[in-house]
């Protein structure tokens, strides 16, 4: 467990915590009130070790430069597609992989889980007849209880988190096989509920109102909060800060959308009335997710005590944080979110098998997470991370698996993603170093 605890003084979140408990100090003349000042405190804090999303956002770009030279289909409008649904599983578990991680824990076990559980919703649906609705909510109950049981093993028997998860990452490859309890080793599933769910798309014109809302809510929701901290005396974020972001939103929210809207259909296909354009459900859902639990983690009484927890233990259970309760939680919601992407990769799929959620399923999810800034020591990291992760190492393999041909290139792609995974962890060490 790391004993160090991860705080931004640029972060009016934080100062409102600092001023509350240190009423004496003028934590206000920490932070920036102009878009110079906060530009150079970033970079301050980048020096320091704060690199946060900075590899993440660098790397995607760099991949999306190479393979968009090296190959001319890369970067076209329907591979774009691919990419982004490609993602959507791995993104999904990474994103509640982040919270066991901000604890210094791990859960080897969150790749089975969900392919468990969406073998059990595969189940109530194909063999007994159930709405989708209803198997839905199996998929996920089961992924909570799986959670409980695991939190519960970790927090009150002290049974460290790589010893429990890895035994339940055995056990639970056996679980599903007697789920699906099919010679075939799978079940193919016929109903296209899930697969709609999953590659379905947003019409052209509401793909456009999806973005404007978003970005609307947005720029009020940092309104309100800014106008509310002045009142009493807070700091807050310039409103040129707050400008620009809304116009980062804007951009690059309105190109995705634009890109997306581009009909990807053949030719052929085009002519005979079949078109495929539009916003993909998968990046809705994950949007959806994303403003969830970055909500739960940032702006709750929760998510501080998570924070607190995962940045120095003793020091959250003095102040009478129920450390126990906060561990147990941080795996209810991985295995939750591990079913929600165990689902995701069925409507892919549109199956499930045996051999769903084993091999090197978690160790890409945690691969995201950590390539996307979340430490793996604990105290650091955000449900974006997740997704930036998950879209850096979807780039990576839609790329190598058209770059590279012949009866060696899975071998060659393994050793890449796991120099990757190195490259990230590597780049956490040397930023832990830099800070302490």
């Amino acid at each position: 467990m790391s004993t160090e605890t991860v705080q931004n003084p640029s972060d009016p979140d934080v100062v409102a915590e600092h001023e509350a408990s240190n009423p004496a100090t003028n934590v206000t003349a920490l932070i920036p009130q102009t878009l110079g000042g906060t530009f150079t405190s970033y970079l301050r804090r980048v020096r320091a070790g704060e690199t946060g999303s900075v590899p993440g956002i660098i790397g995607a770009v760099a991949l999306m430069i190479v393979f968009g030279v090296a190959q001319s289909s890369f970067l076209t409008t329907s591979n774009i597609a691919d990419i982004v649904e490609q993602a959507a599983p791995n993104t999904i578990l990474a994103m509640g992989l982040v919270f066991v991680l901000l604890l210094g824990e791990i859960d080897l076990s969150a790749g089975v889980v969900g392919s468990t559980a969406a073998a059990v919703a595969a189940v109530l649906s194909v063999k007994h007849g159930m709405p989708w609705e209803i198997a839905i909510l199996g998929a996920a109950a089961f992924g909570a209880v799986s959670g409980v049981v695991l939190g519960w093993l970790r927090s009150k028997l002290g049974i460290p988190s790589f010893v429990v998860t890895l035994s339940a990452f055995i056990a639970f490859q056996g679980v599903q096989i007697l789920v699906i309890n099919s010679k075939s080793n799978g079940i193919q599933i016929a109903d296209q509920t899930l697969h709609n769910l999953y590659f379905g798309r947003l019409t052209p014109i509401r793909g456009w109102i999806l973005l404007v809302v978003c970005v609307a809510l947005y720029a009020l929701v940092k309104l309100v909060q800014g106008a509310a901290r002045r009142r009493q005396h807070l700091a807050t974020e310039p409103i040129s800060v707050l400008g620009l972001r809304v116009a980062a939103m804007l951009v690059f929210g309105g190109l995705f959308v634009y890109f997306m809207n581009i009909d990807q259909a053949a030719a052929w296909q085009q002519r005979e009335g079949i078109h495929q354009r539009g916003v993909p459900w998968s990046s809705v859902y994950i949007l959806a997710l994303l403003v969830v639990l970055s909500f739960m983690l940032t702006k709750t009484r929760y998510g501080r005590h998570v924070f607190a927890v995962g940045g120095n233990e003793e020091a959250a259970r003095r102040a009478g944080i129920r450390v126990l309760a906060i561990r147990t939680s941080v795996f209810v919601i991985c295995s939750a979110m591990a079913a929600i992407s165990g689902l995701a990769l069925a409507g892919q799929l549109g199956g499930v098998s045996t051999g769903d959620g084993s091999g090197n399923t978690l160790l890409l999810a945690v691969a995201a997470a950590v390539i996307g800034g979340t430490s793996l020591m604990g105290g650091r990291g955000r449900v974006v991370d997740a997704i930036l992760g998950g879209a850096v190492l979807a780039i990576l393999q839609n790329g190598i698996s058209d770059l590279l041909q012949g009866n060696n290139a899975a071998a060659y792609q393994l050793i890449i993603e796991g120099a990757v995974l190195l490259l990230a962890a590597a780049v956490d060490s040397l930023s832990r170093r830099a800070r302490t």
